[in-house]
């Protein structure tokens, strides 16, 4: 990625990576979007090219993605879904002109209607409805780490992921728990 940003967490569900361009929520958070050309960026990254972004559609994006992340995590909490979040969730999904294709390889891709942020943002919100409204196979949850509590769709078997991802977070907790487990062995000689 360009130098001086953080790097992006990527995953394979849209809409919850789209909320990990905010991390560490709960601690010394990290903006991934500081500035419109690296929502540029990670649009291109997952297909969603656009021509440009203006500081006011980062703004709408996130909004978007603020919203994308108070409704999941009221929907990994079994929670009523806030009705401000819904709305600009809903909002963005109806403002955008985008279609669904199929590759010859069998895949489906989007294709915006025109090259811009509010077609991009309404294939995310489109994502986010799929989600949260259980039309996926899949559980959304909450990440385990204290600080980062990061809602993630959780596709393994089990559906027991704890991490939303296994090398920010999970690395990061059971590394606490080694060393505090190795403190106190030091501390009983």
């Amino acid at each position: 990625m360009r130098a001086g940003f953080p790097d992006f967490r990527l995953g394979n569900v849209l809409a919850t990576s789209f909320t990990g361009t905010l991390s560490e929520r709960f601690g010394d958070s990290v903006e991934r979007i500081p500035v419109p050309r690296r929502l540029i960026d990670w649009l291109a990254v997952y297909g969603l090219p656009v021509d440009s972004c203006t500081p006011e559609q980062l703004d709408l994006a996130r909004e978007l993605r603020e919203s994308i992340h108070a409704a999941a995590t009221a929907a990994a909490l079994r929670e009523a879904l806030p009705a401000a979040a819904v709305e600009v969730i809903d909002d963005r999904s109806i403002e955008g002109r985008a279609a669904a294709v199929l590759t010859p390889e069998g895949e489906r891709r989007w294709r915006l209607g025109s090259a811009s942020v509010e077609d991009a943002l309404a294939v995310i919100a489109a994502d986010a409805v799929d989600v949260i409204s259980g039309e996926r196979d899949g559980k959304l949850a909450l990440c385990a780490s204290p600080t980062c509590r990061a809602a993630f769709f959780d596709t393994s078997q089990s559906r027991t992921r704890k991490w939303c991802d296994m090398n920010t977070c999970g690395n990061r907790q059971k590394k606490a728990r080694f060393n505090a487990g190795r403190s106190r062995n030091e501390g009983a000689r």
